[in-house]
């Protein structure tokens, strides 16, 4: 009877293997690796552009919020969903600002780290120069008169003329370098970056901004209430707000009116608005200017002069001829004629307790024509008010609304005396239009100009500018600036009284004009041994 034996796996007899653990200090240690790298702050570099554009495709909150309200009341099913994710408000949302801080740390995870090595790097001296020069991707070999020590003392004035920084570790060699400046501007670029993070964080913790429409005539107080739309930062309490006034006293527009002149026909000159100010209650008051590119500083604010345009005055009487609304009532500009689109809103009781809204066009220089009615020029040569006129609720379910347009979701355009058509109303400066089935009257009592103005506040933004520049600095020298290094060995020619003279480069990325770097040592070299 024979035995056989089976061959047997060593691998079975082994004891299981035990796998490296890293533990939490290990794991904490590597998620910190990978966040600090370079890839990642690309990444994330990526990610703050892609989060970015919601911003930029729907209407945020706290530019518009009567058009963010109204595109949420459109969408019936994505509003709500999108609102709750924060895509109406994007800069402000949880997830963008945890892309944010991530960006923040990763930034200066990478840039402390390589300020200490480049730190090293600029106090360290040049390498010793390798044995075979002619292995290098740059090299070249002359012959010259002289000593190999006295060549090598010119070859280190030639090396310090092109600005490089010299060393020798023996008798017959010199090493050079230069171009740390690449690395210097690279890394004040990316703590540039780190400024402008900290100042788009600070002006939007801490600052705010608010636009106001003041017309000719009144004052406008610096109180939250005051503003037509406002967006403080998290972080500011309006009640601290800086008590200043400004009256607008005076508007002056400016409109081209030579039509042989430079410039186009009615295009708009300059505009300039006269303001009374007064810095704090019971202060002089002082006459100031607010021009296009020359705002006013208020010291709790910066006052900029965006837009402007008409605010006909329209006083609507009831049937008994009791006044229910009396306002200088801006109108927006829709064109370069100042075709203004505008709505008044009577939030007092018509009949059957109804309300009164009318919506329709001011022309400062109307004409009425086959094309309708329409302004031919944007100064106030011919005023005039195109309306429609309608009744029922102003506020459907107390949505917000732009001062320049009318919801008639719930109202009921009125018709004309015999119910035959759709009630149009025209009116010039001056006149009154009396409304069907005792509605009462409305009446263009005069014209007014407004102007918009937007103060701001951004404690950042010097910070940011700063920031800005040095990046752009940084930028430039990390784009022009090459980091190179040059080897030169010496040694006695085959004449007496003559030196070999070999020379090196090596950069440290991709670098064509490291070849004429040498020739331009060498030149300095031959001109120094003549």
């Amino acid at each position: 009877m024979s035995l056989s034996t089976q061959p047997t796996d060593p691998r079975t007899d082994r004891d299981d293997v035990t796998q490296p653990q890293l533990g939490p200090v290990g794991l904490l240690r590597f998620a910190w690796r990978q966040l600090t790298s370079m890839r990642t702050a690309l990444f994330l570099l990526l990610l703050v552009a892609v989060a970015a554009l919601p911003g930029s495709i729907f209407p945020q909150r706290s530019i518009d919020a009567v058009r963010t309200a109204e595109w949420i009341a459109r969408h019936e099913t994505a509003g709500p969903i999108l609102d709750t994710l924060g895509f109406f408000e994007v800069y402000a949302s949880p997830w963008f600002a945890a892309i944010y801080l991530l960006l923040f740390v990763s930034l200066v995870g990478c840039v402390l780290p390589r300020s200490k090595i480049h730190w090293r790097a600029m106090r360290s001296q040049p390498p010793r120069a390798p044995k075979r020069l002619e292995r290098l991707s740059a090299h070249d070999s002359v012959t010259v008169d002289g000593a190999p020590d006295e060549v090598l003392a010119d070859v280190r004035a030639a090396l310090r003329a092109s600005r490089f920084r010299t060393h020798s570790h023996d008798a017959i060699t010199v090493s050079a370098e230069k171009g740390y400046l690449k690395e210097t501007g690279n890394l004040f670029f990316h703590l540039a970056l780190i400024g402008v993070i900290v100042g788009m964080a600070w002006g939007h913790l801490l600052g705010w901004k608010g636009d106001v429409i003041l017309p000719v005539g009144q004052t406008f107080a610096n109180t939250a209430v005051r503003y037509d739309a406002i967006s403080p930062g998290p972080l500011v309490d309006t009640a601290d707000f800086r008590p200043f006034t400004m009256k607008l006293t005076r508007f002056d527009a400016e409109f081209e009116t030579d039509v042989m002149g430079e410039g186009q026909f009615g295009s708009p000159r300059d505009f300039t608005a006269y303001v009374d100010f007064t810095k704090e209650p019971g202060a002089e008051v002082e006459q100031k200017v607010i021009r296009v590119n020359g705002p006013l500083e208020t010291g709790g604010g910066t006052a900029f002069l965006l837009g402007n345009g008409y605010a006909p005055k329209i006083t609507v009487r009831d049937a008994a001829g009791e006044v229910l609304y009396s306002e200088a009532t801006p109108f927006l500009a829709q064109d370069n004629n100042y075709t203004s689109v505008g709505a008044v809103k009577v939030a007092g009781a018509g009949p059957a307790g109804k309300q009164l809204g009318f919506a329709g066009l001011f022309l400062p220089t109307a004409v009425l024509d086959e094309q309708g009615p329409r302004s031919v020029f944007p100064d106030a040569l011919e005023p005039a008010l195109a309306l429609s006129a309608f009744e029922g609720t102003l506020f459907p379910e107390g949505r917000p609304q732009s001062v320049y347009s009318l919801d008639t979701d719930e109202m009921t355009q009125l018709k004309n005396t015999d119910g035959s058509d759709l009630l149009r109303i025209w009116l010039t400066q001056g006149q009154t239009y009396t409304l069907p089935g005792g509605q009462g009257s409305i009446t263009f009592d005069g014209l007014e100009r407004f102007a918009g103005i937007s103060i701001r506040s951004d404690p950042g933004k010097e910070l940011t500018l700063v920031s800005s520049l040095v990046a752009l600095l940084g930028l430039i020298l990390s784009l022009t600036i090459r980091r190179r290094r040059v080897f030169v060995r010496v040694a006695p020619g085959t004449d007496e009284g003559r030196t070999v003279v070999s020379i090196g480069g090596l950069a440290k990325d991709d670098d064509e004009g490291m070849g004429e770097q040498l020739e331009d040592v060498l030149t300095r070299l031959k001109e120094r041994r003549t």
